[in-house]
């Protein structure tokens, strides 16, 4: 049975021609799914009735199952969704005056292992579906209509996962957010966050305009490669071009992710060495408090080491912000996202080993 939401637009238009159906019908699908939530085919009343019976012996709208719905202090949400299969994701809502994010999973667990983040330390198990992926949004503003709050202005794929190793998915999934019958939310309001993965950035500029970040985290490819291994294949020079030529010459800018990690990279000297390889990169820095998680080696940057970080990128005329940290208490915020699923990699075994002091 075909699960709707797994369809962007000329997909879900080809399934209704397919059906013998006129394509226009995709367009009505669309609307009552992704504007109205709905996930029921007797409520799509401009449909006939025929048609309405015959989708429910053809086809399904069936979105993440909520296993928990925690909330912070700071008005934050994490939801623990749980798949078909029994693994398990999470997505962290983040309201503001004037806005509302949400920040979606690609993946279960992470194929990279850079080893400051949480959700590396989990593993990894999959790629998630489209449906998956969009669900996570259809699933959000479900419930926070239900609760008469704020619905998701801005989708940011900074959860668990690298999207693009799983770039076909998420690209059906971001042609759904921006599509004027699902989401209809602009390039600026969608964000994809890369550990820098320079063939999947390649196409994606030839497939997509949305914003971009990149997890940079070091100045130079020897930290770099301890803190991302992915570095290893596409070091900083390479990967800082290609976001250059994502964003082109124009206004855009990419968002340097740059997690503070105390004795780490947080030097007066990292610090200068960002500002040169930053200097012909059309950027804005993002400084990113670490935020711990059981088991970890690194430590916070102090706030004063911070601010210092911060003001030697400003001399150099790099727009730099510190990101206020969001939903730490119930563990919801930048790189605290874990999930539940099987790892298939063994990496959450072997590093449990390294912890307790055992031999392989």
């Amino acid at each position: 049975m075909q699960n709707l939401l797994d369809l962007d637009r000329p997909a879900m238009v080809d399934w209704f021609r397919t059906s013998g159906e006129k394509p226009f019908r995709a367009q009505q699908v669309l609307k009552w799914i992704h504007q109205q939530g709905a996930d029921d085919f007797d409520a799509m009343t401009n449909l006939s009735k025929p048609l309405r019976e015959a989708l429910k012996s053809r086809a399904c709208i069936r979105g993440p199952v909520v296993v928990a719905d925690q909330r912070s202090a700071d008005g934050s949400r994490k939801w623990l969704f749980q798949l078909d299969d029994g693994n398990r994701i999470e997505s962290v809502y983040i309201p503001e005056p004037d806005r509302a994010t949400l920040c979606i999973s690609s993946q279960v667990g992470c194929a990279l292992n850079c080893s400051f983040c949480s959700t590396a330390q989990q593993g990894f198990n999959r790629n998630l579906t489209t449906a998956e992926i969009i669900g996570q949004l259809w699933m959000a503003n479900r419930l926070l209509a239900a609760d008469a709050e704020q619905a998701v202005s801005n989708v940011v794929f900074m959860g668990m996962g690298e999207p693009l190793l799983n770039l076909d998915n998420v690209l059906h999934a971001v042609h759904l957010m921006q599509d004027d019958f699902a989401y209809a939310l602009s390039k600026r309001r969608v964000t994809l966050s890369t550990a820098g993965v320079v063939p999947g950035l390649l196409r994606l500029a030839r497939e997509t305009d949305i914003s971009l970040a990149l997890s940079l985290h070091a100045p130079d490819d020897a930290l770099r490669d301890e803190l991302v291994p992915l570095n290893r294949k596409y070091p900083v020079e390479q990967v800082l071009q290609a976001c250059k030529d994502y964003v082109g010459e124009g206004r855009r800018r990419v968002t340097i992710e740059y997690v503070m990690l105390a004795g780490v990279n947080d030097s007066d000297q990292h610090a200068n060495a960002l500002a040169r390889v930053l200097r012909q990169v059309p950027s804005k820095v993002n400084l990113i408090p670490f935020n711990p998680f059981p088991a970890t080696r690194y430590r916070r940057s102090s706030a004063q080491r911070i601010d210092a970080f911060r003001d030697i990128l400003y001399r150099a005329g790099i727009v730099t912000i510190t990101r206020r940290t969001r939903g730490d208490d119930i563990a919801a915020a930048c790189g605290q996202l874990a999930g539940d699923f099987e790892d298939r990699t063994r990496r959450r075994q072997r590093i449990s080993i390294e912890v307790r002091g055992g031999a392989a």
